[in-house]
């Protein structure tokens, strides 16, 4: 089976959330099944030095404004073949989502290009039986697939978060090549907009997001006002969790920790978090627990509820490291809480993939308090080193931490810490909990860390997932 895989991302060369992790591990799982699989993502600069070398395969004139565009065909470094989009008008740095005025023209070019190779093939003699797009930058591909003459692959679109949906004005339907009999509310139309993703949750063959729990919450208050049409294509949605790339989160082999460390030795955390404690300016002390927060800065992250409870990290004796970006009121109100409790509190503002490796070894506790979470990668990677999450059950938070109640540590079930209510009276609860076991019931401790270490999230299980819905996809009529 072929299939094309479309998106931004790609790690580790373009990553803004965890899109780019799906994209660099999933489509190596499913060429491990057989399937022949390649990438189309826009042809930034540092996408297509690390590509080369480069073949032009396809020549397709001014595309959507934007000047001569053409595909390129390379392979990533981890050997898969790769097409860019190459437009250097529209895709001429490496910040996908940038704002500006050609953004909807800039993407829609992009899923134009998904659909062209799609329906004709790279002109070499390679042509998909399925196009799989991936969130809103991409969906319309699926759009003008059904929208278009003649025979076409068949389509599948992941939603790996709801709450960006490609929202613009109507009046851009005839620059991008779409017929105004589409813009009701039955099609592209979103409260009076032009929606890029409602037109993939349209036209597209087969939904997928990315865990099982989101795929049921998005049919209820979570479905950011488009829960009326996934319930009317809910037979067509299915829940397939994330999983982990291993070869990259590893702490037996990872090269960012300062030695490597397994299950059988739990001893050699207490390096990696001093050197932690060092790097970041906190006082260097094994007794202190430290909580770390990996994550983009939004509202949806739940990161006030955090804010709120910093009193308790001070009055308990706790330290917290955070690593992120995002939103400035969110960046300035954790960058004055450090300047409050420096010795408690270490906040690094920026993306640094090093550091992220060196929290996961180092910290304790991994917070993840999101409101909202379709699948969350952080807290996986956190069970792989031993950081023990404490979560909000929602999403992929709810799918793959089992809170650690007297039943299930009793049962060798509990891997981390789990509050229900978006409150940070919640938060502080499962706080405190975390913070009793790790002070007074070490054995417990160590129990539910080798417990998580021991958690299988890698990709192999939801890769035949994957592919089990591209043969029945494929197979169908309908």
């Amino acid at each position: 089976m072929r299939v094309l895989f479309a998106g931004t991302e790609l790690f580790p060369h373009v990553k803004v959330g965890g899109l780019a992790d799906v994209m660099a591990a999933l489509p190596k799982a499913l060429r491990f099944l057989g399937v022949d699989l390649r990438l189309l993502l826009p042809g930034f600069p540092v996408l297509k030095q690390a590509a080369a070398p480069l073949e032009s395969v396809l020549s397709l004139g001014d595309l959507m404004g934007g000047g001569e565009a053409r595909v390129l065909l390379g392979r990533s470094p981890a050997g898969l073949p790769l097409y860019l989009l190459d437009q250097p008008a529209f895709f001429h740095h490496g910040a996908p989502y940038e704002a500006s005025g050609d953004t909807p023209l800039r993407f829609g070019a992009l899923s134009w290009t998904a659909a062209h190779l799609g329906r004709h093939g790279d002109g070499q003699g390679w042509k998909p039986d399925l196009v799989h797009t991936h969130d809103w930058p991409t969906a319309l591909a699926p759009a003008y697939l059904a929208l278009g003459e003649g025979p076409r692959p068949r389509t599948v679109m992941t939603i790996h978060n709801l709450a960006y949906q490609g929202l613009f004005p109507a009046e851009l339907l005839t620059p991008l090549g779409l017929p105004a009999a589409c813009f009701h509310p039955d099609g592209l139309e979103f409260y009076g907009k032009l929606s890029f993703l409602k037109a993939g949750l349209v036209y597209a063959d087969r939904l997928s997001t990315v865990s099982p729990t989101y795929a049921r919450e998005i049919l209820g208050p979570a479905g950011e006002g488009l829960e009326g049409l996934l319930l009317q294509r809910n037979g067509r949605l299915r829940g397939i969790l994330n999983g982990v790339d291993y070869d990259v989160w590893n702490p037996a082999t990872d090269p960012h920790l300062p030695r490597p460390f397994g299950p059988a030795d739990l001893g050699a955390r207490a390096q990696a978090k001093l050197a932690l404690q060092r790097e970041l300016g906190l006082r260097e002390a094994p007794a202190v627990p430290l909580f770390a927060i990996v994550s983009r800065f939004a509202q949806q992250k739940g990161l006030d509820l955090v804010l709120e409870n910093l009193p308790r990290f001070r009055s308990q004796e706790v330290q917290l490291a955070v690593l992120g970006q995002g939103e400035p009121e969110l960046e300035t109100r954790f960058l004055a809480a450090a300047r409050l409790y420096p010795a408690r509190l270490a906040v690094r503002i920026g993306f640094d993939e090093g550091l992220s490796h060196r929290l996961y070894g180092g910290a304790d506790a991994i917070l993840v308090p999101s409101r909202e979470e379709p699948c969350g990668l952080t807290q996986l990677y956190a069970l792989r080193y031993g950081t023990l999450p404490v979560v909000r059950a929602t999403g992929g938070l709810a799918d793959t931490v089992v809170d650690a109640t007297p039943e299930a540590v009793a049962a060798g079930r509990a891997t981390g810490f789990v509050f229900k209510e978006p409150r940070a009276e919640a938060l502080a609860g499962a706080l405190d909990r975390a913070l009793d076991m790790y002070r007074t019931r070490h054995d417990e401790w160590a129990a539910l860390q080798q417990r998580a270490m021991a958690e299988d999230f890698g990709w192999a299980q939801s890769a035949r997932q994957y592919l089990d819905l591209y043969e029945e996809l494929v197979r169908s009529a309908d």
